[in-house]
């Protein structure tokens, strides 16, 4: 038989190894994963409407807060022999010699009638009605003048006059935004909490009907941290898309909100509405708010998930050390 002698100006093909690629410890979606996602966007839908609410509110009670506290009132009752006008005239002058007071503005019977219009009508005659007159005067917030000197000059100079200076309407817009602001609290806590014991239970759901490859994947030396970060990913894509679906349908919801009442101006509905609430525009700030919430939620999705994968690996390694352990373990 001939011997084949090789050629030596031929190289010899290396035959490659292909590696097969693999795949993902829990699977990219089931019914579990769309459940949780479907709640997380819920939770998140109703965070975010709370931190919007909360900070309308607020930004309002601070508005009003700011215009109370820059203004006070004169008013002067009518009374038998009274010259309204030199009264108005009189007050007003009274109260700018204090220091601290920058501007007066008597209301004249146009803005005095439109004032009551929502309750007397329109056509309203002033003078056949005993209607007290008002005096706006702008006061330096910096520096307010002595309301209690002022009231007394008054009460001597004018005695149908009386002082109003809001202190007791701004101190119950501060009680009011105070307490908003704690219950809103109060409910993005309950929340956070309610989404983070579903996030518990689902990871402990899907740990349970994937256990058997956890523990083939322990028992040939797969490190806790390995499986842990598995876990981690998978309910972290969860946790955002449900968060960011949450999130943009409350951004949306008070887009629109705005532009129905910017396109329902003067209409009974629409002042009702900015009397109770103001106006339903969050700013960027709210924006950057609900935005903040969306990855504060992704995060406790997150670590929580990470927590919950840990301890259960641990039990299994109690239970592999020890097996006597096992009935007190299922019961927790």
């Amino acid at each position: 038989m001939n011997e084949i002698t090789p050629n030596p100006g031929q190289k010899k093909r290396r035959v490659e190894m292909t590696v097969r690629p693999t795949g993902p410890i829990l699977p990219p979606s089931n019914i579990q994963g769309n459940a949780l996602m479907v709640v997380i966007a819920i939770m998140a839908f109703l965070a975010c409407l709370t931190l919007g609410g909360v900070s309308m509110v607020r930004a309002t009670a601070s508005s009003w807060q700011s215009e109370i506290s820059r203004e006070i009132t004169i008013q002067i009752t009518p009374a038998d022999g009274l010259d309204m006008g030199a009264a108005l005239v009189k007050a007003r002058d009274l109260a700018l010699t204090f220091v601290g007071t920058r501007d007066g503005q008597i209301m004249d019977d146009s803005a005095t009638a439109r004032l009551l219009e929502p309750w007397l009508g329109t056509g309203l005659n002033l003078e056949d009605l005993p209607v007290p007159r008002l005096i706006v005067i702008t006061i330096d917030e910096s520096n307010p003048p002595d309301f209690e000197a002022m009231r007394a000059l008054l009460k001597v100079e004018v005695p149908q006059a009386f002082l109003d200076d809001h202190r007791t309407w701004v101190d119950r817009l501060v009680q009011m935004a105070s307490t908003t602001v704690l219950i809103g609290s109060g409910i993005l806590i309950l929340v956070f909490t309610a989404m983070v014991l579903t996030v518990v239970f689902a990871t402990r759901g899907a740990l349970s009907g994937n256990r058997h490859i956890i523990e083939v994947l322990h028992f040939v030396g797969a490190e806790g941290s390995f499986v842990a970060q598995e876990f981690q990913k998978h309910f972290l894509k969860i946790s955002l898309k449900g968060a960011a679906a949450g999130g943009l349908l409350a951004a949306v919801f008070f887009a629109l909100a705005g532009f129905w009442q910017s396109r329902s101006l003067a209409t009974p509905e629409s002042d009702q509405a900015t009397a109770l609430f103001g106006t339903f525009t969050i700013g960027w700030g709210g924006y950057v708010g609900i935005f903040a919430t969306m990855v504060v939620i992704a995060l406790l999705t997150t670590i929580t998930a990470r927590l919950t994968v840990m301890r259960t690996i641990y039990e299994i390694d109690l239970i592999r050390s020890d097996p006597a352990r096992t009935d007190g373990l299922l019961d927790d």
